[in-house]
């Protein structure tokens, strides 16, 4: 088996050669020199992206070599490497190797690609059945849990609690495993940025499952990670591609335990155990993303239990208690723990107590318990409904858990535009994958649909578009 290891650009996974432009010019090396005040990595990166966004250079121009801008210079070649490196970190150059270096046509943003899509660019009407998103009306009522929190004594003091004690001792009750540490953060993906950021240097392997989460490989991406594809099955990350992406010696392994957002599959005891023994000689960070929270259907069988010493948890509970809650909550290693706080410093510092109190008191109330178990109840519902009218037309899915389908199709471009042809938004699978995969479409089930049959009908279409 042949290990597949993708660069800090995840897009050269997906684009081989360099983009089509009308004026390909070459920037000479002794010109780019007398544009530049300081010849260090930093002071080349800041001088060229400055010249490429102020348009003097022009999107599709080649750059020079490094080694032949390192000579002019008088530099080492690893100075100039990493100004390139940190450009192509901010989107404004692509390319290496034998291809060269060349300014990308249209410089963009630092922001998530693959998370970012054309939602934007909508017009009213449209169904949006992209997002794997909680039903509003299934939701607990957060205006009504922050009254009756009780009020915290620290209310407004400066200090910077990792998390409120309130919350604390709510979430032990229904965490797999005593954890070492706790943080508050502001939602899953603030938690596995502040952990993938603490704990990877520009360069650094990293396993993940694939597929996995578009903004888990975006942070991926932001961090500099290089990436270790771990392929999966119905029982989760394989044991024996694990093994091969371990020669590496990757700092972390990210994975979803309960509910995979891509596939809605879960990790069985039996894989468990299996990774467990992969992972027993390796001092790695083990980063579990769990998404859905107690919306999960299936019990946890992750690796906290067996390594708790490695692993880290990070729990939201957007879709279970509501996603203006803005939280979610890290436990695990202590180490873990601490360098995801001492990152978050030099940002937003702690959660409101106000909202972590209020989910505290959903946590511990019995009617919200209810209600999350009868929207637990009705996802499921939605689900069965929905897969078996995709059923009646010989699509068959899974189904397992979680708040969408994924639809196999046999050609994601074409199943888009038919589903957009008919007002419906919706999203393919390539985004989360690394290596090749099975071409799919999701199907967001989280909202009740109105005319559930028609919407079969079309995805149905889309299937067979080729």
């Amino acid at each position: 088996m042949e290990l597949n290891v993708t660069g800090r650009n995840f897009r050269e996974v997906y684009v081989n050669s360099a983009p089509e432009t009308t004026s390909r010019e070459q920037v000479s090396a002794a010109w780019l020199c007398e544009q530049l005040s300081e010849a260090s990595a930093g002071g080349i990166a800041s001088t060229l992206s400055r010249l490429i966004r102020s348009g003097v250079i022009g999107g599709g121009s080649q750059l020079p070599t490094v080694r032949a801008l390192a000579a002019r210079l008088g530099v080492s070649p690893a100075t100039v490497s990493a100004a390139w490196n940190t450009l192509r970190k901010q989107r404004v150059i692509e390319g290496s190797g034998r291809q060269g270096t060349w300014v990308l046509n249209k410089p963009s943003r630092l922001a998530p690609a693959r998370y970012e899509n054309i939602r934007q660019f909508w017009q009213s009407g449209v169904l949006d059945l992209t997002l794997a998103a909680p039903d509003p009306a299934l939701l607990p009522d957060a205006v009504h849990a922050m009254q009756q929190a009780e009020q915290d004594p620290e209310l407004n003091f400066y200090e910077r609690p990792r998390i409120a004690a309130r919350l604390q001792r709510a979430a032990e009750a229904s965490w797999p495993w005593e954890p070492q540490s706790w943080l508050a953060v502001n939602g899953g993906y603030e938690g596995l940025l502040l952990l993938l950021s603490s704990c990877v240097v520009p360069g650094d392997y990293v396993a993940v499952a694939d597929p996995s989460a578009p903004r888990i490989l975006d942070i991926l991406e932001h961090v500099g990670a290089r990436v270790l594809p771990v392929a999966t099955d119905t029982s989760g990350p394989r044991p024996d591609s694990l093994e091969l992406a371990l020669r590496m010696q990757p700092v972390a392994f990210v994975y979803e335990p309960s509910v995979s957002s891509c596939t809605g599959d879960s990790v069985d005891a039996e894989r468990r155990d299996q990774l467990a023994s992969a992972l027993r000689e390796s001092k790695l960070l083990i980063i579990e993303d769990d998404g859905l929270g107690e919306l999960a259907s299936v019990p946890y069988c992750g690796l906290g239990t067996i390594l708790p010493d490695q692993t880290v948890h990070v729990r939201s509970y957007s879709k279970s208690h509501g996603p203006d809650l803005r939280l979610a909550i890290v436990g695990g290693s202590a180490d873990a723990v601490a360098r995801a706080w001492g990152i978050r410093q030099f940002g937003a510092g702690w959660t409101s107590r106000l909202l972590q109190n209020a989910l505290a008191w959903m946590l511990e109330d019995p009617q919200t318990k209810n209600q999350v178990a009868e929207a637990k109840q009705q996802y499921g519902e939605r689900r069965k409904t929905m897969s078996g009218l995709l059923a009646q037309y010989g699509i068959e899915v899974s189904s397992k858990d979680g708040l969408c389908l994924w639809v196999p199709v046999i050609s994601e471009q074409q199943a888009l535009l038919v589903l957009a042809s008919h007002g419906i938004g919706a999203l393919g699978g390539a985004g989360s994958a690394i290596r090749s995969h099975s071409p799919m479409v999701r199907m967001s089930i989280g909202r009740e649909l109105e005319r559930p049959e028609r919407i079969a009908e079309l995805y149905s279409m889309a299937a067979r578009a080729s």
